[in-house]
């Protein structure tokens, strides 16, 4: 028997249970694998995309299901796992940031692990919150009667509400722990601990972390000219020349800081900084201490910035040294004409002696066809569409990718692929489909 208040000062005995019996009848009947599991991922997973401002992986069940990218990325551990220092897990994730499909990873620096405090407050409140809703749904379907008084009917939706907050805030207060790669720790993974978190606030989750890796100093929007030399590798500072694939392999791995779009950011720093004559930039080796292309203190394209081995940035005490070498060379060459830029290029060489084309002169379009190893994708850019360029005229590009990859991966990827579309300001002009 049960007792149940009936109006100001009175009281009823009566076999019929209160609500918060029922609700604890109907926690009680949650099935684990049902019920409880999908609940919380689901709610955790909307937790962490809402506002979300960088491509996000859950719950993975290996390192092959996180992507090698130089993107930064958040990858969400699943909530029946917690974070507890030297245990396995953290082995596991040392390993899966160093190794993808058994290989060492290009890009390590860009994985940030997300992971669950020690404790069962998750779990409980999701509990809690579903047998509130299964109550309520009851009420409306008509299944427990009407032997509950109108005051603890209203009130069960807004106690389902309030549980779905109370949820809410717990994921911010469970998923404390972020884990990156550091090399300056020694067994490679730093971890920081966010602190307990509060979903009302204007800050996303996402953003949350962001914030604490800027404030760290372990994340930053841009670099600047400073940073890149005082962090220029000792092993260069002789020649004055830093192969921009090992420039941009530094930011990747966690030896620099992480860029949350590091190519994009590079790209575009370096032009600014060749413009305002911090760096110089360069490709084309000959061997001589010389090099085929030179820019310094000029306007570029961003096409020029091409992360190979054989681009470098120069410093700018080496870029000062170039320059008046080629000075020097064009004052006493009585052949070459002074002017403005530090190199003279030829044109465009095809096969025999070309003339300056007549206006009635017949034209003729040329299409380049074929596949492209990965390998050659930037060289590309920099050795044929500079010439396409330079030629001729209504330079047309198309293109078409196509990847065979797991179902398990498929959303993550579409994500990613969508946000790098957007980035590139080509949505309307390129799209995809599953095949």
């Amino acid at each position: 028997f049960f007792i149940r208040k009936v109006g100001t000062d009175g009281y009823r005995i009566h076999h019929q249970a209160t609500l918060r019996k029922v609700v604890s009848d109907r926690r009680a009947s949650l099935d684990e694998e049902i019920d409880i599991k999908p609940a919380v991922r689901k709610v955790v997973e909307g937790e962490f995309a809402r506002g979300a401002t960088v491509p996000i992986i859950y719950f993975p069940d290996s390192g092959d299901s996180v992507q090698d990218s130089p993107r930064l990325m958040l990858v969400v551990i699943d909530p029946g796992e917690e974070w507890r220092e030297n245990s396995y897990l953290q082995e596991r994730l040392g390993r899966w940031t160093e190794e993808r499909h058994k290989s060492s990873r290009l890009y390590p620096g860009a994985i940030v692990w997300c992971i669950r405090k020690p404790g069962r407050e998750l779990r409980e409140k999701v509990e809690l919150w579903l047998a509130w809703r299964r109550v309520a749904n009851e009420l409306d379907q008509g299944v427990l009667g009407a032997e509950y008084n109108r005051t603890e009917r209203a009130d069960v939706n807004a106690r389902v509400g309030e549980a779905e907050g109370v949820v809410k805030d717990e994921v911010w207060a469970s998923y404390r722990f972020v884990v990156l790669k550091d090399t300056q720790v020694i067994d490679g993974l730093k971890i920081i601990d966010l602190g307990a978190g509060h979903a009302s606030g204007s800050e996303s989750l996402c953003g949350r972390i962001v914030t604490a890796l800027k404030s760290g100093a372990l994340l930053n929007e841009t670099v600047g000219a400073g940073y890149i030399d005082r962090h220029w590798p000792p092993a260069l500072k002789n020649s004055g020349a830093w192969p921009l694939i090992s420039l941009r392999q530094s930011f990747l791995n966690g030896t620099l800081t992480r860029l949350i779009d590091p190519d994009s950011v590079l790209k575009q720093r370096i032009v600014d900084l060749v413009k305002e004559g911090y760096f110089g930039l360069a490709s084309g080796d000959k061997g001589d201490g010389r090099y085929e292309r030179f820019w310094y203190a000029e306007t570029i394209g961003e096409e020029e910035v091409a992360f190979e081995a054989d681009v470098f940035l120069l410093s700018k005490a080496r870029s000062d040294q170039l320059r008046a070498m080629t000075s020097d060379e064009s004052s006493t060459d009585p052949h070459v004409s002074p002017g403005p830029s530090t190199v003279i290029e030829p044109r465009p060489d095809f096969g025999q002696e070309s003339s300056s084309p007549t206006p009635n002169e017949p034209k003729v379009t040329i299409r380049l066809k074929g596949s492209v190893p990965s390998e050659a994708w930037n060289r590309l850019s920099v050795k044929i569409l500079s010439k396409f360029k330079s030629v001729g005229e209504d330079l047309n590009i198309g293109i078409e990718f196509s990847v065979t990859i797991d179902l398990a991966l498929v959303s993550n990827f579409e994500s990613e692929l969508r946000h790098a579309i957007a980035d590139l300001g080509l949505s309307e002009q390129v799209w995809f489909e599953r095949l």
